[in-house]
């Protein structure tokens, strides 16, 4: 090893202790302005166009929505299917409840992520680079809604979840699902707004819906966000997440243990390798 990589070592090794990667620093600081999208489950009917609109813009194999009996059984999203719809028997009676990707505000999937591949964007849409990937799949470990997946079966595997179509945001476009939506159960916007609107729901009609708006606190916050008539436990939501984010955990032992405790074997062994190539024949 000469000097130039001994430099790369250590400095991929000051990288996953400052949270960035060894070409340069990505911020990712949050913005006040983030997109988002409310979900008022008490207008889904069903009916999986939003399935069918995420696999035709993505080019995943499309859901025979008429005859798959996808709804008979409890689905989670795949490597090949970024949202599912759910159908539930509540306390009043059945309803149907989207999922996808979170887009937590300060996501566990980011912040586990050693090459800065799982990315918060600048808009809020939570994307995977598969150029800094290097496969640990540390995100799908840390997430508290399961959702990153791992093509397991492919020779070039690839992380999959929803982007919330970064594309197409890119574009001045909604994201496919809320275009392709037939009654309005999802509405995309800045999420201060959708607050706003969902709070309005609330007030106006406190019998229709649960006091609570599912993703305004949780983990932190997330992009997308819920209204329900019935308790969200009912309708296969995670009830124990608290609102704490999820990288908060972890900050008190980085800055508690001494920063020579991880750097130094990654010193040692930088110079083990110049002085062993010094000494060679």
């Amino acid at each position: 090893m000469n000097r130039r990589d001994f430099l790369k070592v250590t400095g991929v090794a000051g990288a996953a202790l400052t949270g960035t990667d060894a070409q340069g620093s990505e911020s990712s600081s949050p913005s006040p302005e983030f997109y988002g999208v409310l979900v008022d489950t008490t207008r889904c009917i069903g009916c999986r166009a939003c399935e069918k609109a995420c696999a035709t813009e993505h080019d995943f194999p499309v859901p025979d929505i008429a005859n798959d009996g996808a709804l008979e059984t409890q689905r989670d999203t795949s490597e090949t299917a970024w949202t599912v719809v759910n159908r539930f028997d509540t306390s009043e009676g059945e309803v149907f409840v989207k999922k996808q990707c979170m887009h937590c505000w300060q996501p566990a999937c980011t912040a586990a992520c050693l090459t800065n591949a799982m990315y918060k964007t600048q808009e809020g849409p939570v994307i995977w680079r598969s150029r800094k990937c290097m496969g640990c799949r540390f995100c799908m470990v840390s997430c508290p809604f399961d959702i990153p997946k791992f093509e397991y079966h492919e020779w070039n595997p690839k992380i999959q979840k929803c982007n919330l179509c970064f594309d197409r945001l890119q574009e001045g476009k909604k994201p496919a699902c809320v275009e392709a939506c037939p009654t309005d159960a999802l509405m995309f916007g800045m999420k201060r707004d959708l607050m706003e609107i969902a709070r309005v729901r609330i007030y106006n009609h406190p019998e229709r819906y649960v006091h609570k708006i599912f993703g305004e606190h949780e983990v932190g916050g997330t992009g997308w966000l819920y209204l329900s008539a019935v308790p969200f436990e009912e309708v296969g939501f995670r009830t124990d997440l608290g609102t704490t984010p999820y990288p908060e955990y972890t900050r008190d032992f980085l800055y508690g243990v001494p920063l020579v405790l991880f750097g130094l074997p990654a010193l040692l062994y930088g110079m083990n390798q110049m002085t062993g190539s010094d000494n060679e024949d």
